[in-house]
């Protein structure tokens, strides 16, 4: 027979790990999808209301960053694959330089504009210490194409 504090202990347990199991359940990149910028530059609107991540190498021409109102527009792109219109509210990545390759997390809106909550440049930890000038783009789309073929 179990005592009452035993009892006790196992409730307040598992009311935790339902806890923990209900946060990481709600969040929105527990449901999300890992879509082709050719999927979403043919199909975009097959994924409205979808949580979304995908990544592409960065059109640097296109970038529009509004310090002022924390706004960033930018053209995400797949050699031959297509092109994706970009909108992130909140902070410009340090690294944001031609043909890095850029993760973005969220919807895609009934005018094709990606919405981005989350954007990440990949492996910035690669470029810790370097100088930008020294920065290699050829190297960045061998990668994206590695990355791609896995």
């Amino acid at each position: 027979m179990m005592s009452k504090n035993k009892k006790i202990v196992m409730g307040l347990g598992l009311a935790a790990v339902a806890f923990v199991i209900m946060m990481f359940s709600t969040m929105p990149s527990a449901g999300s999808k890992e879509i082709t910028i050719a999927d979403l530059s043919e199909n975009g609107s097959k994924y409205e209301g979808d949580y979304i991540m995908t990544q592409g190498l960065l059109n640097k021409e296109s970038v529009q960053w509004d310090a002022d109102k924390l706004e960033l527009r930018f053209e995400l792109y797949e050699e031959g694959q297509g092109t994706l219109q970009v909108f992130h509210k909140g902070i410009k990545p340090d690294n944001f330089s031609e043909d890095v390759i850029v993760l973005v997390e969220g919807f895609i809106q009934k005018d094709g504009v990606f919405e981005a909550e989350k954007v990440q440049t990949k492996c910035p930890t690669k470029y810790e210490g370097e100088d930008m000038e020294n920065y290699d783009t050829e190297m960045h789309k061998e990668m994206y194409k590695n990355d791609k073929s896995e």
